[in-house]
């Protein structure tokens, strides 16, 4: 008992009170004892276990050291110390690696934290910091490897030596990121590989279609079991340099979930040449430089990239190759390359032009390249089949000679294919495998008025109908049609390849035409195809992807093109072999789309837009 204590209990003069003043002393001391003894023999037990691991961790140290084994902890810390001093890390980073590597060394090896210890510590030091390839940019080498591994895309070839250019003068890549957008098999993948090996950097593709979680490419968190790094980080420590011609394919398959977050925002970082310069990923937590890679992105559709990640791209359309084109590269590329392929190379066989061009025309109707690469590959094939067995192969492949390797032709031209038809009219559509030809199909039948539409069609070319059809019928005297016509009879506008989804106000001139013919009993010219957004007042304006239109009517055999008088500018960046071949004719109004579109008929000019503005003014 402390002093004033005792001395409270002998100033109590009251003999049961300073009893129980003291019981309660004392009881108060044994509890304290009691408290004491019990913390006492906790810590003793936790010493006993610390001083019996110790102790099996020294008797397991030492049997490993009679076994040879050795301290297989203490090497690999010291493995990984040796591979920071060989990464010559700086800052941040090695005070990170160092106090991991601080921590690694007081857990136990079986336990799972030091699993997670170690990972991570192996992820920094994986990342290629410092690693940068030396590259020389010579734009006349850019220009001859461009030339030697592809024929056209001139307009393409132009723009990255002008991005060549520029990045020789100022010594950095950063600027606009390159976007080749254009129908699969046009070569987007392959400029990348050429751009790579004309500036002498690594080159890694990056794939992000159909991805919907954020940490695809930000990264997991380490909270995370599994946790990684992010796709952007995983291809740098694949590739092993921090300067690298990184090819982001499929930008416009980029999807977005509720949950996971919006991958096009988190791009947004990678790309965005001022926010890229100390992109954090969420596994390393550490911020690297990404400015120093060049990033190249492909694309089907412009219109799908987000707008605030198209808005730091810098677009190149790749349309389609020509028939000439394909020609060529054929000669050039695809029909070497497959006889190497199947061992044909030092044994004569010739396709003949003819031949080439008839698979071109009848076994293929594409923009790109690689179905007409595998019809190609299959008379190859047929012909090593034939080698193979002993027997006499042509050497040469003729005209007359495709069926029997690839049997019947499988597309016939649209001009040949189809007399004159009232209602049938050529549209002209943009998809992610570039330009086709849109057929739409009217027929009438008895009923009261209604309209019908089928063919799997989105809100705006619904609504591209209906402008149409009020056009028509405010019209339908001027075109001799009777009144009565559209509330006696339901109108059925169908679009084929209804399985396809089309969408766009493309189409709303071609669909005011077969309204018009159907209506009026006047068959429309087969060889003829048109593209342009319709107005109520009869005006055309302006559409996008017309150089992909135009080749797309040129693969089937169309002569005679309506555009929009507002797309004549565009119609400079035509190949001159197409446009010598087809006839562009720029339109103002539905008059004179119905004017050339309709066989032996002539529109009164007083239906004129002008006209109709006037009276209504």
């Amino acid at each position: 008992m402390s002093y004033d204590e005792r001395k409270l209990v002998i100033n109590t003069p009251d003999h049961p009170e300073r009893l129980a003043l003291a019981v309660r002393y004392i009881e108060e001391t044994i509890q304290r004892a009691i408290i004491g003894k019990e913390t006492t023999d906790r810590t003793q037990v936790v010493i006993e276990e610390g001083q019996r691991e110790f102790y099996l961790r020294q008797q397991l140290q030492t049997i490993k050291q009679m076994l040879g084994e050795g301290d297989e902890q203490e090497a690999e810390i010291k493995a990984l110390e040796d591979r920071m001093k060989q990464a010559r890390l700086e800052g941040d980073i090695r005070e990170t690696v160092e106090a991991q590597l601080d921590r690694l060394r007081l857990l136990a090896p079986v336990s799972q934290e030091y699993q997670v210890t170690h990972n991570y510590i192996d992820q920094i030091l994986d990342v290629p910091w410092n690693v940068e390839t030396q590259s020389d940019v010579d734009i006349q080498t850019v220009r001859d490897v461009l030339d030697q591994d592809h024929y056209g895309l001139e307009e393409a070839k132009e723009r990255i030596i002008e991005y060549m250019a520029v990045a020789k003068f100022t010594g950095n890549m950063t600027g606009p990121i390159l976007c080749f957008v254009g129908p699969p098999g046009t070569g987007k993948t392959s400029l990348g590989q050429s751009i790579a090996r004309a500036v002498d950097r690594k080159f890694i593709r990056m794939s992000v279609g159909g991805v919907r979680d954020e940490a695809e490419i930000r990264g997991h968190r380490r909270t995370y079991v599994g946790a990684m790094p992010g796709k952007i980080i995983q291809s740098l420590q694949r590739i092993g340099a921090c300067n690298p011609v990184l090819m982001i394919d499929e930008i416009d398959k980029m999807g977005a979930h509720p949950i996971t977050g919006d991958l096009a925002s988190a791009m947004l970082e990678v790309l965005d040449p001022e926010q890229n310069t100390s992109f954090t990923d969420h596994y390393l937590s550490l911020p690297f430089d990404l400015s120093r890679v060049l990033f190249v992105a492909t694309a089907n559709t412009l219109y799908d990239i987000p707008e605030p990640l198209r808005d730091r791209m810098e677009v190149i359309a790749i349309p389609g190759y020509t028939e000439e084109e394909k020609l060529e590269i054929s000669r050039r590329h695809l029909i070497p390359k497959l006889m190497k392929q199947h061992g044909l190379d030092d044994q004569p066989l010739q396709i003949t032009d003819a031949a080439v061009l008839r698979i071109i025309r009848e076994y293929t109707r594409e923009p790109g390249l690689r179905n007409f690469g595998r019809r190609l590959e299959t008379v190859i094939r047929k012909i090593a089949v034939i080698r193979s067995s002993g027997d006499e192969a042509p050497a040469h492949i003729e005209l007359e000679n495709l069926p029997d390797y690839l049997g019947p032709p499988l597309f016939i031209p649209t001009t040949e294919d189809r007399s004159p038809e009232v209602g049938v009219v050529n549209g002209l559509g943009v998809t992610g495998s570039g330009g086709q030809l849109l057929m739409i199909e009217a027929l009438r039948i008895p009923g009261n008025g209604q309209l019908i539409i089928t063919g799997q069609l989105g809100e705006v070319m619904r609504e591209s109908v209906l402008a149409a059809k009020r056009y028509i019928q405010s019209q339908a005297r001027t075109l001799n049609i009777p009144p009565e016509m559209f509330d006696k009879y339901n109108i059925h506008l169908h679009f084929p390849e209804g399985a396809i989804p089309k969408d766009g106000p493309s189409a709303g001139i071609a669909i005011a035409t077969a309204i018009a013919s159907l209506l009026s009993d006047r068959p429309v010219r087969t060889d003829i195809a048109m593209t342009g957004e319709i107005t109520l007042r009869g005006r055309v304006l302006a559409v996008g992807g017309i150089k992909d239109k135009v080749l797309a009517a040129h693969r089937a055999g169309i002569k005679t093109v309506l555009v929009p008088k507002q797309n004549e500018n565009d119609l400079a960046n035509i190949p001159d072999t197409v446009r010598d071949s087809i006839c562009c004719i720029p339109v103002e109004s539905i008059d004179e789309v119905l004017k050339e579109s309709f066989i032996d008929v002539v529109v009164p000019q007083d239906t004129s837009i002008e006209r109709i503005v006037q009276a209504e003014r």
